[in-house]
């Protein structure tokens, strides 16, 4: 990490709210392309940049971005040794209060308060998940009741024993990080409760679960109630007929039901999109606030770390140009898509098909609903512009994919385009 002098900055070029995988692969690719005469500074209210992958000690991260396998610390760490060698400046500790400005940001740290001026902003603040309260899982109030996060730290940075036997709310890829981390705390998984008709997660992650893991999934139910005074006891668990029965467990782990951490997004005046939560961004991240751009796991809850270390590079070329105040636009433009259920949301939100691509020419969407091959038309002002079929099925709780050439006979000058599943 780069070490900060007895006056942190306040002017940068470009500030990257955020240390995690997008924040800093974004920081890092900036950096190479700006030269060694602009200053790059990345805030991240953490004690160490990484963000969720520093203390989410098992295998699986960097096999898309680094071509290699590595555990998440390993990997926050190799993503900080990046930053810096680009000449990256970390400074950790420090957390985005408010804005004092266009493109101006309050900044609290151990060295006290100040305002950070900014050529352009970068906003990586990436996503939370839902804990027991928003979720509004009645019952008592006992102790043991974690989100994986909680549980992660907990474990991995703590070394802190959880329990003996856990009941996990959800059936996503994190659903699946808990268990392992669970394991690890040598903390068995009973039961996995999730309302759709099985575990969201990908197919090779449900076979794990089953035969290595041995843990029971509990698919179209949910968790009605918590029971326990002082620490938990069990769970009620309502299935898809109104059957109800009692698991008994000593820890409760809700996983998923992600949400944007959009709080300095909308603070900023920065329009949000209903489906997502997070910023309205166009296919080259830009937000509504003309110097400001979103990228990671803030704009579409939620990708894997290194699916969004890739997409963190697509900011490069649209920050690069607003600061040579190019003809390029400094807020975004183009067609603007919408979706029908079961769809949620569809990502980026504005697409120009003259210009250039999404990120690795996909637009992501979101079901509500299970669909085995999905096939998913583009219509616009009354006509179909595209259509497109695709061969794996698209599950609630995952993002899927559809090549942005969907909508190469869309019209620049025409309506919003619509996608829908047909």
């Amino acid at each position: 990490m780069t070490v900060l002098t007895a006056a942190p900055p306040t002017r940068a070029d470009v500030v990257v709210v955020g240390g995690g995988p997008s924040g800093l692969t974004a920081a890092a690719a900036l950096a190479e392309a700006l030269g060694p005469e602009a200053t790059v500074l990345v805030l991240d209210r953490e004690r160490e940049a990484g963000g969720i992958p520093r203390h989410s000690d098992h295998t699986g991260y960097g096999i898309r971005d680094l071509h290699r396998v590595l555990r998440g610390p390993a990997y926050a760490r190799v993503l900080v040794g990046r930053a810096r060698e680009a000449g990256v400046v970390v400074e950790t500790r420090a957390m985005v209060t408010g804005w004092a400005g266009d493109r101006a940001l309050e900044v609290t740290a151990p060295t006290g308060r100040r305002v950070v001026e900014a050529g352009a902003v970068v906003l990586a603040t990436g996503a939370r998940e839902r804990a027991r309260p928003a979720r509004h899982i009645p019952g008592d109030r006992p102790d043991g009741v974690l989100t994986t996060g909680q549980l992660q730290n907990l474990v991995h940075l703590h070394h802190r024993p959880v329990g003996e036997r856990a009941v996990v709310i959800g059936g996503e890829l994190v659903s699946w990080s808990a268990v392992l981390t669970l394991r690890e705390a040598g903390c068995r998984t009973v039961a996995m409760v999730t309302e759709h008709e099985r575990s969201e997660s990908y197919a090779a992650f449900r076979l794990l679960g089953r035969l290595a893991l041995r843990v029971p999934v509990l698919a179209r139910s949910r968790v009605v109630a918590i029971e326990g005074r002082g620490r938990v006891t069990g769970v009620v668990v309502e299935d898809g007929t109104g059957a109800r029965r009692t698991v008994p467990c000593d820890v409760v782990v809700t996983t998923g039901d992600w949400i944007p951490d959009h709080e300095l997004a909308r603070s900023g005046g920065l329009e949000l999109d209903r489906g997502t939560r997070g910023p309205l961004v166009d296919a080259a991240l830009r937000t509504t606030a003309p110097g400001v751009f979103a990228v990671g796991n803030l704009l579409h809850p939620v990708d894997t770390a290194d699916v969004a270390a890739i997409d963190g590079r697509q900011v490069v070329p649209a920050v690069v140009a607003w600061l040579g105040r190019d003809a390029a636009p400094g807020s975004l433009s183009g067609v603007r898509l919408r979706v029908e259920a079961p769809l949620r949301w569809v990502a980026p939100q504005v697409v120009d098909p003259s210009g250039p691509a999404p990120a690795r020419g996909r637009l992501l969407l979101w079901t509500d609903a299970w669909v085995e091959r999905p096939r998913v038309e583009a219509v616009q002002d009354g006509r179909v512009v595209g259509t497109r079929r695709l061969p794996w099925p698209a599950a609630p709780g995952r993002v899927f994919r559809v090549p942005s050439a969907i909508l190469d006979a869309a019209r620049p000058d025409g309506g919003d385009v619509t996608l829908r599943l047909a």
